[in-house]
This record gives structure tokens, sequence and C-alpha cells, in this order.
């Protein structure tokens, strides 16, 4: 009997995915979190073969029973399976123990789940849906397939980019089912096999994905605590001409960092001078909590073809609603609008009303929802700095989450622990494109205090097994923050 098998790793290549590994307690114990840490965030995809006990021993300087007894470990718990020809494969649990990972989506009980940086509906979710029916009957005349979006939609988008001081028709608007597929389709317009695509290093992971899904290599560039690296940036860019840059210049996921406006024309103007499309992912735009709301990131640019926005109502409203957009130059989005048809005629049209509705609300929703974040935020960073004052905990000016420095490479082991202490979370390898930022951590702020609460105690106690610093007070005896 065979198992499917769509790619294979060596041993050199698993080593650099593991990063620091080990903890305390038996080695085959270390190697077997750190595997089932990869197959959990997706570092390690399904379907992979893995290399052979010898190669693997060889590789990370083991004995061979070390690693025959962790892989014998992963067997049975149902994260490996073994079959003559087809060598041994990642693979998910059949059932649900204690250990076994969730997929996308799905609720464990008893589980935290700050894999994924995304709030909750606002209140007025419920008044935009019903003001949307209302005038639902007025659009049910056709069959419903808006290829570009629904222009009411589309010219909300433009009013809106208007407003902030960016000239924006609704033929620069096309409305898509989420940011995700702007980014896909972006991708896909650009750059297929063999091309080169740059991305800032760690970033968003399902745009790496998105590179790879279209055959492209993702080139990274740094992220420095100021932002995007812009000197690698524009060497990088002469040197490897790459069909697309892909950057996140506003509350950057995962690091919270934002390019400056001078550093915004810096980037316009490499773009323009090398003829290079550059998308800026502004879906974290509208969650600026400290300071001014950041620039433009196409500047004041009324149809350039080169500078491409994308956005989404998932993080300033709601993920359920899935429509997202690309700002770009008319002939950008007639082009984009007919490659979408190969996958997906169009975005649903009650799912835009609402869209629409909760636009013109916009000023409330997004006030009352940057109050709310803010609260987490800071809750959330005054129990990590308490609770483990070994970490480097910044404080983002937006966006949902902070990316915390460990101080050493242990972030795929902790995030393993951390499952049995009742967190999900993705381990720093999961934002880069080589197995890196294994020192580093994504922690969302964005769930209510209380879930944050126990998260915390959670990661507390997972950070403890692996020989760090002991919480200050009991882990449940965590300060009660508002």
């Amino acid at each position: 009997m065979s198992v499917n098998v769509d790619r294979r790793i060596n041993g050199a290549r698993l080593r650099a995915l593991l990063g620091s590994w080990q903890h305390q307690g038996p080695a085959y114990q270390s190697l077997a979190d750190a595997l089932r840490g990869l197959t959990r965030s997706g570092t390690l995809p399904l379907a992979t073969r893995l290399p052979g006990e010898r190669e693997v021993a060889e590789a990370l300087g083991l004995s061979r029973t070390t690693v025959t007894a962790a892989y014998d470990l992963l067997r049975d718990e149902g994260f490996l399976v073994s079959r003559r020809g087809s060598g041994t494969v990642t693979t998910l649990p059949s059932h649900a123990g204690d250990r076994a990972p969730a997929r996308l989506g799905t609720v464990e009980d008893g589980i935290v789940d700050m894999s994924a940086a995304a709030p909750p509906a606002p209140p007025q979710l419920a008044e935009a849906c019903a003001a949307a029916l209302d005038v639902l009957p007025r659009h049910g005349t056709g069959a419903g397939y808006l290829p570009l979006g629904l222009p009411e939609l589309r010219a909300a988008v433009a009013e809106r980019y208007t407003a902030r001081g960016l000239p924006t028709t609704p033929d620069q608007v096309l409305v898509t089912t989420g940011g995700q597929q702007a980014i896909h389709l972006l991708a896909g317009a650009f750059a297929g096999p063999g091309d080169r695509v740059v991305v800032e290093h760690p970033t968003y992971p399902h745009a790496i994905d998105a590179v790879r899904a279209t055959g492209a290599r993702p080139v990274p560039v740094p992220v420095t605590p100021h932002g995007t690296d812009l000197e690698l940036l524009s060497s990088t860019v002469r040197q490897a001409s790459p069909r697309l840059v892909y950057l996140v210049p506003d509350h950057h996921n995962p690091t919270g960092t934002s390019l400056s406006a001078a550093d915004r024309e810096r980037v316009r103007d490499l773009a323009r001078r090398t003829r290079t499309v550059v998308v800026g992912d502004e879906t974290l735009t509208d969650l600026t909590l400290d300071g001014p709301e950041p620039a433009p990131f196409a500047g004041g640019a009324a149809a350039d073809r080169y500078v491409v926005c994308v956005g989404s109502a998932s993080k300033s409203f709601w993920g359920g609603l899935r429509v997202g957009w690309v700002r770009g130059h008319p002939d950008l989005v007639a082009t984009l609008a007919q490659r979408r048809a190969h996958v997906d005629l169009a975005t649903s049209v009650l799912d835009q009303l609402v869209t629409v509705e909760l636009l013109a609300r916009a000023d409330e929703v997004l006030a009352q929802r940057r109050g709310v974040v803010r609260t987490q935020r800071d809750a959330l960073t005054a129990m990590l700095t308490q609770a483990l004052p070994d970490w480097g905990v910044p404080v983002p000016a937006g966006g949902l989450s902070t990316w915390v420095d460990l101080g050493r490479p242990v972030s795929t082991a902790l995030a393993a622990l951390a499952h049995g202490h009742g967190v999900r979370i993705a381990p720093g390898p999961a934002f880069g494109v080589d197995g890196t930022f294994d020192d580093h951590l994504r922690v969302p702020f964005s769930q209510p205090v209380d879930a944050l609460r126990r998260a915390v105690d959670g990661l507390a106690a997972a950070w403890a097994s692996l020989g760090g610093s002991t919480p200050v007070g009991a882990p449940g005896a965590l300060p009660a923050l508002v």
C-alpha cells in the first residue's frame, strides 16, 4: 500500500526548518515535539516525504536510535505514516486527540486559538446585514455575476481612497473574494515558473504561498525595526529583476512596523525607475492605534501603472464577509477581472452590499474597533512583560499582533508544547521562506482580554518547560487588565 507524496525534503533542509529544536528532556521527545510543531504550523506541509532515519541522524548529529524513537512516537500519534515504496510521510491524526492539530476554522474545547490575527465581527454587523437585505431586491433581477464587483462597492472603495488623499475612480477598483484572492490574482498575473518575486522577511505566510503557487521563487528582503530595509530592497530589485514586489507598508504583519512617508516615496520612485510592479497590502491600515494614520501607499498618483494596492474588509470589519479589492490602473483591473473567471466568477452580492453599509458607517465602526484593539494590545503586552521577562515584547502602533523576540531559537518547540497547555499558535518560521525566525513568535491581540490572559498562562507554562524564566507570580494570578 502506498501513500500520497507531494514533495520530499533532505536532511539539510529539515535541519534548517527545525532550527534550535532541543529542550529539556529526552532528545527523541524534543525532536518529535519540533516535527509535530512544524506540521501543525504548515511549515512542514502534509504529504511531505521525510528523510530516512540514518540521513536525519547524520544531519542533526544524533544517534539513529534517537531518530527512530521520535519517528515511532509520531507514527503512534498519527503525524507520520510509513509505507514500503513511499517512505515516511507527514499526515494528520484521524482522531481529535488532545495533541492533534486543528484545521483552520475549527474550534477545540479548552484551546485559545492564537494562530490567526483576526478580530470578531463588530456590533454593527447585524444592522448592516438588515440594511443590505432591504436593498437586495434591486440587485436580484440579473444573474448576480459581477466580475468587476458591485458598482456601489467599487464607488465606495474609490471614495475612501480619494478621502485619504489618493484620487481614485471606480474603474480603478476590482472587488475580490477576500484580500487573499487579490494577492493570488496579482501573483498569477505577473509571475510564473522560475520568476522571482520579492517579499519582505518575515511576511504574511499566505503571500509566500501565493508566490509559490505560481511556480515563482520568493526572494526575501529583511524587515528592520524601522520597516523594510530599503537599501537592500533597491539592490535586490536591480540585481534580481523580479516580476513583482509584495510589501505590507502599514502595521506590517507580523512585525508591526510601518514605512514613513519618505520611505513610501522611495519605494514608488524605485517602482517607476525600474518598471517593477510593487504591491502594497493595506489590509491593516485602518487599525492605526497610536498616532496619525499612515499616508496612502500609492501617494497621490491617480493612475500609477507600477504601484498597486490591496485592501480587505477582513481586519477592518469581519473576515466572514470575504470581501477584498485591488486598487490599480484600469487596464490592470480589467486584466485581473478576466483572469479570475478561471477560478471564481464573482464575489457574493449580498456580502458586497453588507460591506457597502459598513463602509458608510466606517468612522463609527472603526473608532470603536480601535478602542477595543488598543485595550487588548495594552493588556497583552503588559501580561507578557510580567509573566515572561526573558522576552522582548514590542508595543506596535497598530495592527493586530506583536512580534516577540524570544531571545533564543526555540519558537517551533514552544509552539508544539503550547498546544498541550491550551494555546494554538504559529511559530516564527511560518512567517519566513527558509526556516528562519525560530527566535521570534507572533502573538496576536485580536481576542478578548480574558482569552489573552489564558493564552499568556499557557505560553508561560510552555516556556517554563523549555527551561525559560519562571513567571512572576502564579500563572492564574496575572493582573486584571482592562
